[in-house]
């Protein structure tokens, strides 16, 4: 009986193992499979430092932005530090970005894109367009439908309704751009379409408040932001394949 349960379990582990290897996917947080490596992935954030990040217009200084439980955390409580978005030091076009990420209660967030770093703009939302993130119980979740996880910040609601998990769990997100036509994904569920160089897309800009910002959505390449916000927020997971 014994002989028999020992069996029983190497088997289970071999499929296991076996399933893993299928979809290729890593079980480890920042870590990259034998099959996204070979697909062409690469890690944004290494788990264990900032590499790759600065903060927006003020470059490798020290900031907000700590790595902590094997995650980048923007801390809100700290005030002996700079606080700021903190952007990729590399600019990206046509990508499929992936990452992960939860936020306190009531916490407001976002994952902006195409930003352009310049000091005469004076923030990164002030260049890229946004993906929305928003914790359930914020202001805006009920107020304005265009302000929830998954939107296009600003634009437009959900596309489809996608469901974002509570405060302290994990969220999955995904940014894809291909010649300027981007889609965003929640959970799964694809959440916004657009095409950024479009008349239609620069007709929106007009009449937005964004229009007082003359990059603004103006160019389909450019730095991948992470916003600092009042509240906390944390990323992993985070990996781009170039397309």
């Amino acid at each position: 009986m014994k002989k028999q349960f020992l069996q029983s379990v190497l088997t289970l582990g071999v499929i296991t193992l076996s399933f893993s290897s299928f979809v290729g996917v890593s079980d480890q947080p920042n870590q990259l499979s034998e099959q996204e490596k070979k697909e062409g992935w690469t890690l944004l954030f290494d788990g264990k430092t900032t590499n790759g990040w600065h903060l927006y217009n003020k470059g490798k200084t020290p900031s907000a932005w700590i790595v902590q439980n094997n995650e980048l955390f923007c801390k809100p409580d700290t005030f002996t530090v700079e606080h700021g978005d903190l952007i990729t030091d590399k600019e990206f076009q046509n990508f499929d970005l992936r990452f992960e990420w939860k936020i306190t209660v009531g916490g407001n967030s976002g994952v902006f894109f195409n930003v352009v770093e310049k000091e005469t703009n004076p923030t990164a939302w002030s260049t890229g367009p946004e993906y929305q993130l928003l914790d359930t119980k914020h202001d805006d979740y009920e107020a304005n439908m265009k302000k929830r996880a998954g939107c296009l910040y600003g634009f437009f609601p959900q596309k489809n309704i996608a469901v974002t998990k509570p405060a302290g769990e994990w969220n999955e997100s995904r940014i894809k751009q291909t010649n300027g036509k981007i889609e965003f994904y929640l959970n799964g569920v694809l959440t916004a379409e657009q095409d950024l160089t479009s008349k239609g897309w620069k007709d929106l800009v007009a009449k937005s408040n964004f229009k007082y910002f003359p990059t603004f959505g103006k160019t389909t390449k450019g730095h991948i932001a992470l916003q600092d916000w009042s509240k906390g927020i944390a990323f992993r997971n985070i990996k781009l394949k170039e397309l």
